[in-house]
């Protein structure tokens, strides 16, 4: 039994009983400066019990064990008091799963193929769901050693489900777009029968008996699972406790991360479709890297149950595939709540394209369209499917950087144990910028200024909700504003689309901003674009 201090604050003789040693009062000044205050020497001395005895709370609260799924129970919106989730302007035309060509005789012809066609192929029986599991895990494989974008290949569950997958179509029963289609899921999502290492030794043997919301909502539409992509360990950049995942278009150098092995397996066609996520850019860098497509949903479209948390109130999960529209198609499957994710809503969706872009209001950031940036000419052909281009301001009134404090703290509460354990040691990262580091730092963090961070963060939402208002999208070069940041705070989806190659003959990307749970005018636009100007030769990696 715990014996209660005859008071709130306990005495210092009281404490010293208890092995709780008091804190001096040069150490409580040390201890001020860190949080950019400074006290009297009478302040410092009345707070000297108070401090003590917090840090005896807080060694009783390190004591009790927590589970890495327990969160917060902190559940941020990306909505304002009066926000409702928009309405699509665009009119849409439902896809057909109707095949539009013949099978291509070339493997690579089959691989580099969109979602949607191999829909049709399989749907039509021109291709089986083992054949084309059969076409992927081989290029998994020989890609692979070049890649190291595989962490785990699943390669005899997925045969087996490929298997059970064509035995339904032989009675007649389709699940729908994603039927037979391979995919890979980034390592921060727990699925049966592989190891969930979120890219790090000390988890390299860890099976987790269940599966993640998202990985189940798949299985049920019929997709199979191939393998778990790299990420960088703890989900930051690309460096995992197998290597660096590369880029497939320069292997000397990096994919960018942290869904580093998703978007590299899909630029080169090992996978048709993977799951990544995003905190800070971790869709939005590798596909700009690899030449992908990645979207990122709304905070709070897709469920995050049974996915390694980084930052609770930032985590998004979404897909990459080698077109907007595919992940579109993906993200249909996905969304939805699961009565697991308190952040989850319901809000409406729908996938379809469109032929022009008629009566649709895209903000344009001033200056971020400078001769320099290579990607003027978007301009141009945003307004020749007849989208209206209005100029906007996004400069803030707040700091974002420093308002990363909520990642950061979110972050180093979640892997507070790694940290106090020592385990730390193991990461393969150990650069002043990586967590280790940065978790420790991250330990003399005050929790005003991680509060503070937050109600800044309402400004700006209040800021982007006020930018929004007179247009339907944003478009910008993906790191030419400070929008990818902004986004990433307030919640909104984006679409990252490439944009050609660079003069190094690599690949450079456009983002796309949508409204708070507007996906479905988001990806329809970006689709249409993407369609008539955004093809992107294949990767030199074969």
């Amino acid at each position: 039994m715990t014996l209660l201090p005859p008071d709130p604050y306990p005495s210092l003789a009281w404490l010293q009983e208890r092995a709780v040693a008091p804190l001096a009062p040069s150490e409580l000044d040390a201890a001020a400066k860190v949080a950019g205050l400074q006290f009297t020497a009478a302040e410092v001395l009345q707070m000297q019990r108070m401090v003590s005895e917090n840090l005896a709370g807080y060694a009783r609260l390190q004591a009790l064990a927590l589970p890495s799924e327990l969160e917060a129970p902190l559940v941020f919106t990306p909505l304002l008091p009066g926000q409702a989730p928009v309405k699509s302007k665009l009119a849409l035309t439902a896809w057909s799963y109707e095949a539009q060509r013949p099978l291509p005789s070339n493997q690579e012809d089959i691989a580099f193929a969109s979602v949607l066609e191999l829909a049709a192929w399989i749907k039509s029986r021109q291709i089986s769901c083992v054949e084309l599991t059969q076409l992927y895990l081989e290029r998994c494989r020989r890609l692979d050693p070049q890649l190291r974008c595989v962490v785990n290949l699943l390669d005899t569950q997925a045969l087996a489900e490929a298997e059970a997958l064509d035995r339904e179509l032989d009675t007649g029963h389709w699940r729908g777009p994603l039927h037979g289609i391979p995919y890979g899921a980034k390592d921060l999502l727990a699925a049966r029968g592989a190891p969930t290492t979120w890219g790090s030794a000390i988890y390299e043997e860890r099976v987790i008996d269940a599966d993640a919301t998202v990985i189940t909502k798949l299985r049920q539409a019929g997709a199979v699972l191939l393998c778990k992509t790299s990420l960088g360990e703890f989900a930051y950049g690309d460096l995992w406790h197998g290597g660096r995942t590369r880029n497939p278009w320069d292997t000397s150098t990096g994919s960018s991360g942290s869904s580093a092995g998703s978007a590299a397996a899909v630029a080169c066609a090992a996978l048709p479709f993977a799951v990544g996520s995003e905190t800070l850019g971790s869709i939005v860098s590798p596909s700009t890297t690899c030449g992908a497509t990645g979207l990122r949903p709304t905070y709070g479209r897709v469920s995050r149950h049974g996915a390694m948390s980084l930052s609770w109130t930032m985590d998004k999960l979404g897909p990459i595939a080698r077109t907007a529209a595919d992940c579109a198609l993906v993200l249909d499957v996905l969304r939805g709540t699961d009565g697991l994710d308190g952040s989850v809503v319901d809000a409406p969706y729908a996938v379809g394209s469109v032929a022009t872009l008629d009566g649709l209001r895209i903000g344009v950031p001033s200056g971020a369209f400078d001769e320099a940036s290579g990607h003027r000419h978007v301009l141009d052909e945003l307004r020749s499917l007849g989208a209206t281009l209005v100029d906007v301001d996004v400069r803030f009134d707040v700091p974002l950087g420093d308002v990363l404090v909520v990642l950061v703290a979110e972050a180093a509460a979640q892997f507070d144990e790694t940290t106090r354990s020592n385990a730390d040691e193991r990461m393969v990262w150990q650069d002043e910028a990586a967590w280790p580091n940065t978790f420790r730092a991250a330990r003399l963090m005050p929790a005003v200024e991680y509060l503070r961070a937050q109600r800044l963060r309402t400004r700006v939402m209040q800021h982007m909700a006020h930018l929004m208002k007179d247009v339907d999208l944003l478009v910008h070069p993906s790191f030419a504003t400070d929008l990818l940041l902004a986004t990433n705070l307030t919640g909104h989806p984006v679409v990252c689309a490439p944009d050609g190659l660079d003069k190094r003959g690599l690949p450079r990307s456009i983002t796309f901003v949508g409204q708070l749970y507007g996906e479905a005018d988001l990806t329809a636009a970006s689709s249409a674009w993407q369609q008539r100007y955004g093809a992107l030769p294949r990767p030199p990696v074969r």
